[in-house]
């Protein structure tokens, strides 16, 4: 049985663990506001530009510009995203398991992946990423995810790779991070039946090669930005709530070490107290 000294020092090292895990629970809180903000300000923009080409695909011609090209798959990519810190309970261990096993369902798949704890899992289960990008920061910009949707694009266009998709944790709310995975090449109109849509005839400007080849590659850029703020708001979410689980458990465990110190010291009292009272009594037997 740990002596009392034992346990006072163990309460003590506990309790500077919880200073730590406070500490860290402040701070995701206040970067998953920002992240949070910054996810629902863009939510917007990119759900526009998707109308956008719900609105026109149907009435493009795939040869119009090679986004829009279907081919029979033979290869496939995702785009992994993961966080680059640890300290977020199991989100990137249940990202990587779906979209492993979102892989083993595709005839064959290639990797990009964004995030350090995602480049770990993908050599650990000996997958091959074609190329890897971390240090986004935790308040990137479009210029700093623009080379992801570059690389994606040009395996796309150079036939290397037959369809795309994005393997995300999209933010819902503080408590809840859902694993995502979205195709997002070859372009097409997301749930809508193309055979039910009115007989609208639209009119481009110069012409629809131009205005598709400024539109499109725009879309996917701003895909990959939202879904990277997604991860980013999800990560901190998840961050938060696994610190403030941690500090709850470190109190928890303060207060048992805490009872076990009193106990011990109670027990070395009284065990103190028979030393003094046998002393006395063999005293005076002498």
């Amino acid at each position: 049985m740990a002596t009392e000294r034992e346990i006072r020092r163990r309460v003590k090292s506990v309790k500077n663990i919880q200073q730590v895990t406070k500490a860290q629970q402040t701070i995701s809180a206040s970067k998953m506001r920002r992240a949070q903000a910054a996810t629902l300000a863009s939510r917007p923009y990119e759900e526009k530009l998707r109308t956008v080409l719900n609105d026109l695909a149907p009435y493009a011609e795939a040869e119009t510009h090679p986004l829009l090209a279907r081919r029979p798959v033979q290869r496939s990519l995702i785009v992994l995203i993961t966080s680059d810190r640890g300290f977020v309970g199991a989100q990137n261990t249940n990202m990587v398991r779906a979209a492993l096993r979102h892989a083993g369902s595709l005839p064959a798949a290639s990797w990009i992946s964004v995030g350090r704890k995602g480049m770990a899992q993908l050599r650990r289960f000996r997958q091959t990423a074609i190329a890897e990008f971390s240090g986004l920061g935790d308040r990137p910009t479009s210029a700093d995810t623009a080379p992801i949707s570059a690389v994606l694009q040009d395996e796309f266009l150079s036939g290397r790779v037959d369809e795309v998709f994005l393997s995300f944790t999209r933010f819902v709310n503080t408590m809840k991070q859902e694993p995502t995975f979205r195709r997002i090449l070859p372009l097409v109109p997301e749930d809508e039946d193309i055979d039910a849509l009115p007989p609208i005839q639209y009119l481009f400007e110069p012409d629809p090669e131009t205005v598709l080849g400024a539109v499109l590659p725009r879309l996917i850029e701003v895909t990959v930005y939202q879904a990277v703020l997604e991860n980013i708001a999800s990560e901190h979410s998840a961050r938060l709530i696994a610190m403030r689980n941690a500090t709850d458990a470190a109190a928890d465990l303060i207060q048992e070490l805490t009872l076990a110190a009193n106990k011990a010291r109670q027990a070395r009292i009284t065990k103190e107290m028979l030393e003094i009272v046998s002393g006395a009594e063999a005293l005076a037997k002498g």
